[in-house]
């Protein structure tokens, strides 16, 4: 079975308490990704970590403050979440090269990490039997993920201890329309158990 993990937004403007767009209570779970990072290069697992890469005057901002500006500190994974061999996939379509890959950036200027038009092909290339999914946050862009994983009719886990979210009603809500999807719910000590 091929597991591919998937880290969702884990970003300095969304993880640490003085970033733009801040979810209280992130900085709480780096300890938890960082593990499940390097659970995932230690046992030859691909995690593919989108980030939002919007430009200075994004039309995202209509609708959240400016934040994840390309080139910014705010744009930036922490460090703890960074593996080692990692590559950056565009937003452009073009080739993408993945070979020796521990870890994918995928970048994206909205919400939803399949508006990235190279992400098929990936997907594609990297032929996972299962999915796992972490990150920030549970009822905006951890959703999208999750319900566009689903729909490649792989199982696709959710690891509970691993998320959060901006209001706890949305949170539930979305889990239960994850779950209701087929979705499975888990916890970290469970993926690094086997």
């Amino acid at each position: 079975m091929t597991t591919v993990f998937f880290d969702i937004d884990t970003q300095n403007d969304f993880m640490i308490p003085s970033g733009a767009l801040y979810v209280p209570g992130a900085e709480a779970i780096l300890p938890v990704i960082a593990h499940l990072n390097r659970y995932a290069a230690d046992h030859g697992i691909v995690v593919v970590s989108d980030t939002d890469a919007h430009d200075e005057n994004d039309p995202e901002f209509r609708q959240w403050p400016p934040h994840c500006v390309a080139g910014t500190i705010g744009q930036q994974k922490p460090a703890e979440t960074l593996l080692e061999r990692r590559t950056v996939i565009p937003t452009t379509p073009g080739v993408c090269e993945i070979d020796g890959a521990q870890q994918i950036i995928v970048q994206k200027q909205d919400l939803d990490v399949f508006t990235n038009p190279n992400l098929p092909e990936l997907l594609s290339r990297l032929n996972a039997s299962r999915y796992v999914v972490y990150g920030v946050v549970t009822e905006y862009c951890v959703r999208c993920a999750v319900l566009g994983l689903l729909k490649t009719g792989k199982p696709v886990e959710l690891v509970t201890d691993a998320i959060r979210t901006l209001k706890d009603d949305d949170g539930r809500r979305t889990i239960e329309e994850f779950t209701a999807a087929g979705g499975i719910l888990t916890t970290a000590e469970r993926v690094c158990a086997g």
